[in-house]
């Protein structure tokens, strides 16, 4: 946010740098002073022309000449806003900030309501605001806020002291401040832009993005503009109104911008975001046809035809990418999805591992390491979904290697990777370890707690938990808390958990989460209508929730009902994470359900290639192997069921289930032995 505050401080003294003296800039309401306007423009002009002077090599013996002019164009107009201002930024270029301020001062102190000296002090400040690496200079932002409200306070009328009010009241992160200036400047200019766009922007960090999203919409209709049209498309994108976004992006190509392939990129991004695949695709196909050599618009067409599932496209498009610009990470990292999206787990861990290896090196630059520091734990995430726990440690392991400070954020990823992988005791000894060196983390308590629960000390886990109540994180703390009192069985304590956790959740966005938790919670009570309910919830917010509709799919098909339904739901679900094993177990089961046998061995078979510690997707893929008679593969799959409930956290084990699994396998040996009996008569 302070970025973006700055460089609309430097758009808005631009702005005012370029009014002429005695011009428009408003100063009504300020003491009434004698205008000289022939004596102003004579000085503005010889100030001008002696800061160009002073500007060029050996011409500093012109910088007292500049600033005495513009010093004495200030008397002949004293209420000019631009001359004051075009003094500010000649002071700053000029490193005379300390002379500048000497003089500021030296006029108020004989007349305070000097409006140049407040103006040249307020720019002053203004212009070291931003420190090292956009740092904000708090005192000179102080100092700042305070020179514009005495601005203010005299000229009431001066829209541009009041809008940068705002921007400097914003960069303070003083919402409320910096809406009372924005719309103290409306009561002057009720059409002024920047005063528009600016109370939108209070009103995305208010989390307001529908009053933002009015705000600009009142400024496009209006004064339809490529700016402020731009400024709607990115509130609507805030918003994840992506068709909005698009619409508002295509007005601003049809007033042919100068940046226009840069807005037809942005309108084509939008436009895979609302699933408008072929209206993206359309716009890259044009690019390239405009620019051979464009490497990106490639990639974003790759990207579309993994999400189309058209990989043989994708791979050509791809591969022209990657042949333009072969050092593109980005390009090449592209390559990685794809085989992910195709299923090739495998294919892409090796991929991965090449552009790893490939950009190897002793040392590495920040940006270096930064890029790294992203691919490793997704190397990470890829040896996890395969099962290969040991490997997707040591890559998360290689960014503490790659920089000691990622040591303490890897810490809790490598717990929760040993808790995936079932193995406890290492988790244990990890979790141990690390909150010795880093008793302050919260996501390695976070990663601990759920350990503790894992082997049934769900009372420890959640005093753990809520040590971490801290006043500033407590939504997240209060959903945690949730899961383990859900999985403790203590759904009193979870609904009061998830209670707390949605007041502290201010828009429906956030509170999907507590939604999805709330349904979760009453799945596990077998309150199965008021879970689907809450699932609902989520996908009135998100249609597009993957998990919310398999959710509610697998609940359906569970209680064999409503089994049309139900295949519609995770088949969309499918169509969204194509290579989730937990939803191909969802497919699977319904289509047993429907008794479409040969699909439902199909699917179950692929989710135990994706999730073979998993002891319900086995025992799914043993009644349905039962059912098809192939009785000696459904012993191995219920053995293999048992085989992964001892393996599996002591707190998940369910003794009910187990029993049921134990029942079928001596059902399946039973007859297995009577059909060898039959055989050998």
């Amino acid at each position: 946010m302070h970025k973006a505050a700055i460089v609309l401080f430097a758009v808005g003294c631009l702005a005012w740098s370029q009014n002429a003296p005695g011009g428009t800039a408003p100063t009504a309401n300020a003491p009434s002073e004698t205008v000289d306007h022939a004596s102003a423009y004579y000085h503005y002009a010889l100030a001008h022309m002696y800061a160009e002077m002073a500007a060029e090599p050996g011409g500093r013996e012109y910088i007292d000449r500049a600033v005495e002019n513009y010093k004495e164009a200030l008397k002949a107009d004293p209420g000019s806003a631009a001359i004051s201002e075009e003094l500010a930024d000649f002071y700053v270029q000029a490193g005379l900030l300390g002379d500048a301020e000497k003089d500021a001062n030296a006029a108020l102190a004989a007349n305070p309501k000097d409006l140049a000296a407040l103006r040249l002090l307020a720019r002053i400040y203004t212009s070291q605001i931003g420190g090292p690496q956009n740092r904000i200079n708090k005192d000179m932002l102080d100092n700042a806020i305070a020179q514009y409200k005495k601005i203010t306070d005299i000229a009431p009328m001066d829209v541009d002291a009041w809008v940068m009010l705002g921007q400097l009241e914003r960069a303070a992160q003083d919402n409320a401040e910096a809406e009372r200036a924005y719309k103290r400047a409306l009561e002057v200019d009720p059409d002024n832009e920047d005063a528009l766009a600016g109370l939108s922007q209070v009103y995305v960090d208010l989390g307001n993005t529908q009053a933002a999203a009015d705000t600009l919409r009142q400024l496009s209709d209006k004064n339809p503009s490529p700016r402020s049209l731009t400024a709607l498309a990115e509130t609507y994108e805030q918003m994840k109104e992506y068709g909005l976004a698009a619409e508002a992006l295509k007005k601003v190509l049809g007033m042919n911008p100068p940046n226009a392939d840069e807005v037809k990129k942005a309108l084509a991004q939008d436009q895979v975001y609302a699933q408008q695949y072929a209206d993206a695709l359309q716009i890259y196909q044009s690019l390239v046809e405009e620019d051979p050599m464009d490497a990106d618009s490639y990639l974003r067409m790759s990207q579309i035809y993994s999400r189309q599932r058209k990989f043989a496209d994708a791979s050509t498009a791809a591969d022209k990418a990657l042949s333009i610009d072969p050092a593109n990470l980005e390009i090449r990292y592209n390559q990685v999805s794809i085989l992910e999206a195709e299923g090739k787990t495998q294919q892409a861990i090796q991929t991965l591992k090449d552009i790893l290896d490939s950009t190897a090196k002793k040392t590495y630059s920040r940006a270096e390491k930064s890029v790294r520091a992203t691919l490793l734990p997704r190397l990470a995430a890829l040896y996890r979904d395969s099962e290969q726990t040991d490997l997707a440690v040591d890559a998360l392991r290689q960014m503490a290697d790659l920089d000691p400070e990622l040591g303490e954020a890897a810490a809790a990823e490598i717990v929760g990777t040993f808790r995936v992988g079932h193995q406890f005791a290492k988790a244990q000894q990890e979790a141990d370890a690390d909150l010795k060196k880093w008793p302050d983390n919260r996501d390695l308590h976070m990663a601990h707690a759920s350990l503790m629960a894992d082997l049934g000390k769900n009372d420890q886990a959640t005093s753990e938990v809520k040590k971490l109540m801290d006043g500033k994180s407590d939504r997240e703390t209060y959903l945690a808390l949730a899961d383990l009192y859900t999985e403790g069985r203590k759904f009193e304590d979870a609904a009061k958990a998830l209670d707390s956790a949605e007041k502290l959740s201010p828009t429906d966005e956030a509170k999907e989460d507590v939604w999805f938790a709330r349904g979760a919670m009453l799945e596990h009570m077998k309150k199965i209508d008021a879970s689907e309910a809450e699932f609902r919830k989520v996908l009135k917010v998100d249609p597009d929730s993957a998990a919310a509709l398999n959710y509610i799919g697998y609940m359906l098909a569970d209680h064999n009902t409503r089994l049309n339904e139900s295949l519609d739901m995770i088949t969309k679900a499918l169509e969204l994470s194509p290579e989730n094993g937990a939803y191909l177990d969802s497919l699977g089961w319904v289509y047993y359900r429907l008794g479409r046998l040969t699909q439902a061995e199909e699917n179950l078979r692929k989710a135990v290639a994706k999730t073979s510690n998993d002891p319900t997707v086995r025992d799914h893929l043993a009644q349905v192997l039962m059912a098809e008679s192939k009785v000696q593969e459904a012993i191995q799959e219920w053995q293999a069921s048992l085989k992964n409930w001892d393996a599996g956290a002591p707190a998940e084990l369910e003794p009910a289930e187990v029993a049921k699994v134990k029942s079928s396998l001596e059902t399946a040996k039973s007859r297995l032995a009577k059909e060898a009996k039959q055989q050998q008569k």
